[in-house]
């Protein structure tokens, strides 16, 4: 069963671009790790202030062995854990909140 986490983020509308900047330059991190199927950075289209990280995987094991990795912890370090090869980037004045889905219904587009 597919299991979704929704990583609902509240950024202050001069820090989107920024946002968007960190997850390109991470994009792809967690592509390999066992279990997970999908990602999505949905931004905002309107004066919402939420951006949506959304993340498929195959069960709630595979997300919790991920959130347990070493992929997760560098790739959510402080900026005091920095590993040399760049400046580290201080935190973003965002708050974040998970949410938790499973799939209750659905269909391939046809």
């Amino acid at each position: 069963m597919t299991v979704i986490k929704i990583n609902a983020l509240t950024v202050p509308a001069e820090m989107g671009e920024e946002v968007a900047r960190r997850f390109a330059a991470r994009a792809g991190a967690v592509d390999g790790h066992e279990g997970f199927e999908g990602f999505e950075l949905l931004k905002p289209t309107d004066d919402r202030t939420t951006w949506l990280v959304v993340t498929r995987w195959r069960d709630e094991a595979s997300f919790d062995a991920w959130r347990n990795s070493a992929s997760f912890a560098h790739g959510h370090r402080g900026p005091e854990a920095g590993d040399g090869a760049a400046a580290p980037q201080p935190p973003m004045p965002i708050q974040a909140e998970l949410w938790s889905y499973e799939v209750a219904l659905g269909r391939p587009a046809s």
